[in-house]
């Protein structure tokens, strides 16, 4: 096997500097939060809260430009039969942004959360926040999945590794980051991320469009040369699919915790909606390199390459296009630089979904379900421990599954169908409760698994409007595999059904028990009666009057201290049990005759 020691070189030099800068970011900010007596734990989770503009703006660009976005929209612009109109992750992604700045972003910022399930505990208790970290951390890990598995590709490009090995390496180097230094490490790393992603592409385009073996780009985009335009087409019979797809990646890219760690490390309420703007845009910009080497692969008579006569189409490679392109099209010093600027910047995304599963796991489950009164060293090195297994689960997702597009849809499918519904309930509709939860929860999962799973070789067992049964064959083995294909827009249909439930059900639940037509003594999930209590109502921060979210709430805030939370927390036994009886013993008679009015 013949390895590119200059391919080599060039990764090592990347891979330091982003070392460097990750083990510089963790010293300049080791003492960070200290001042304001913040917890270790919490200042991992989402540093001092003081993410400024600069910093902040790139690092939630780089929360989604990695390696499956890059690599993701430059392998569907080229795939003949899709295109430039099915790489919908650009457009998809900087949207979500938008509708995440625009509603999500400032109620979560404002009531100084440091996780993105810390209200679903608030509301419907710590049983139910334990049922959504599961799809929560299955997101992660398949994010995770893609960015390695995406990483891996470049990697065996570059020094001709075997991929299974490129990945593995991939995901031991990125787990390393990310012990470094927390969100300071990952935050910091990030801006060197995309220098050197926007330098790498850029540097690398301009040579490929020019290499003798490359057709017109604009010629190609509506007339077949090598293959099927570049443009691509969506036809008839595909619409609901193309429609479900980007409502995914739209309103599926708002409920994450890589995405709400940018927003609760903000500075301010209003910082964070101005840092998802600017990463909205930063989505689009990033994405023009990737569509452009995408149309250069599509345009490109590969016998006159290095590459060889059959095209990476036809070598089942087409996922890898991104690499292949530099590689082969350019000249060894300029392709050289662009994959190993490349492959070190889309590795430093691995360590962002990693650290979000983490933390949720630290903190939502093992410190507020299990160890309420685990010190704050104990939850750092619970973090540590969980880095290790979720980033070992990651890299066996990025061996086993199919293609990085396919990895990016799936992660958002959960995420998608189960959290956002709940997220939208938990902050905009009064009333909410468990029971509702609970029904949108198996509403939801048993809709979208229902539907089945192709790149999982998941059967559906319910088949929906319009589906059909199609006939796929491996380009390597070419075994022939039948999929069903679902053509109706399930995926949105079982979020709505999700939603629908949460709020119907809730207020059944409600009417039941306060009507009296059911015992009190069968609310056996506390989530009508004990919430409804005067004592409970009195914590209430998110469902306190009439409106959900007071505007006036909306200024910035500064966060104390974790043993405040207790004044913040409806359901008391989140909590850990000290913090509990401190707060009450800081209650003063004439506030708790107060609050008894």
């Amino acid at each position: 096997m013949a390895i590119h020691i200059e391919g080599l070189v060039a990764i090592a030099i990347f891979y330091m500097l982003i070392l460097v800068v990750g083990i510089w970011a963790a010293w300049k900010n080791k003492h960070s939060g200290e001042t304001e007596g913040t917890d270790r734990s919490e200042t991992i989770m989402v540093g001092g809260r003081d993410i400024g503009l600069f910093v902040g703006g790139f690092t939630m660009t780089a929360t989604w430009v990695g390696g499956g976005y890059i690599n993701g929209t430059a392998e569907y612009v080229y795939l003949p039969g899709f295109g430039l109109a099915w790489a919908q992750a650009p457009f998809g992604y900087a949207l979500s942004l938008v509708v995440g700045g625009l509603f999500f972003a400032k109620p979560m910022r404002s009531r100084g959360y440091v996780t993105m399930l810390d209200p679903f505990q608030q509301i419907y208790g710590k049983r139910m926040g334990g049922l959504l970290f599961i799809p929560a951390l299955m997101g992660e890990i398949f994010w995770s999945a893609a960015i390695l598995s995406a990483l891996g590709a470049t990697l065996s490009v570059i020094v001709d590794m075997n991929i299974k090995m490129s990945v593995v390496l991939s995901a031991l180097i990125a787990i390393f980051y990310t012990l470094v230094g927390g969100l300071y490490s990952v935050a910091y790393t990030d801006v060197v991320q995309l220098f050197c992603i926007f330098i790498g592409l850029w540097i690398s385009v301009p040579f490929a469009l020019t290499n003798p073996a490359v057709a017109d780009i604009t010629l190609t985009a509506v007339k077949e040369v090598y293959q099927a335009p570049w443009r691509g087409s969506i036809s008839s019979g595909d619409t609901w699919i193309w429609i479900d797809n980007f409502c995914l990646l739209m309103l599926g890219g708002i409920p994450w915790q890589v995405y709400f760690q940018r927003v609760l490390s903000a500075s301010s309420a209003t910082y964070a909606q101005v840092l998802s703007f600017l990463a909205a845009f930063g989505c689009l910009v990033m994405a023009v390199p990737s569509v452009l080497i995408g149309a250069i692969g599509a345009s490109t008579d590969w016998n006159q390459t290095s590459y060889g006569a059959i095209s990476p189409k036809d070598k089942d490679q087409a996922d890898m296009i991104l690499p292949i392109v530099l590689q082969h099209l350019c000249p060894p010093f300029v392709s050289f630089f662009g994959l190993g600027a490349v492959s070190a910047a889309v590795m430093s995304s691995a360590d962002s979904s990693i650290l979000s599963a983490s933390s949720m796991f630290a903190r939502n489950i093992y410190q507020m379900a299990f160890r309420q009164s685990a010190s704050d060293r104990e939850i750092v090195w619970v973090m540590r421990i969980t880095i290790f297994v979720f980033g070992g689960l990651a890299t066996v997702m990025a061996l086993v599954t199919g293609t990085v597009y396919g990895l990016w849809y799936l992660s958002s499918d959960l995420v998608y169908v189960i959290i956002f519904p709940q997220l939208l309930s938990v902050l905009f509709v009064k009333g909410t409760n468990t029971y509702g939860s609970v029904a949108a929860y198996l509403f939801g999962v048993v809709l979208r698994i229902g539907g089945g799973e192709p790149y999982l070789h998941l059967p559906p067992f319910i088949y929906y409007p319009g589906w059909t049964l199609e006939q796929r064959v491996d380009l390597l083995t070419g075994a022939i595999e039948e999929v069903v294909v679902q053509r109706f827009p399930f995926k949105t249909m079982s979020m709505l059904a999700s939603f629908l439930g949460n709020v119907g059900v809730s207020y059944l639940a409600k009417y039941l028990f306060e009507s009296g037509k059911l015992s009190h003594r069968y609310d056996f999930l506390d989530a009508v009666v004990s919430q409804h209590s005067a004592e409970n109502m009195d914590k209430t921060t998110l469902v306190a009057r009439g409106n959900n979210i007071g505007l006036s709430e909306m200024g910035p805030v500064k966060p104390r201290l974790s043993v405040t939370l207790a004044a913040a927390f409806a359901r008391r036994d989140t909590l850990p049990t000290e913090l509990v009886e401190e707060e009450e013993e800081e209650s003063s008679p004439d506030s708790s005759h107060h609050d008894e009015e």
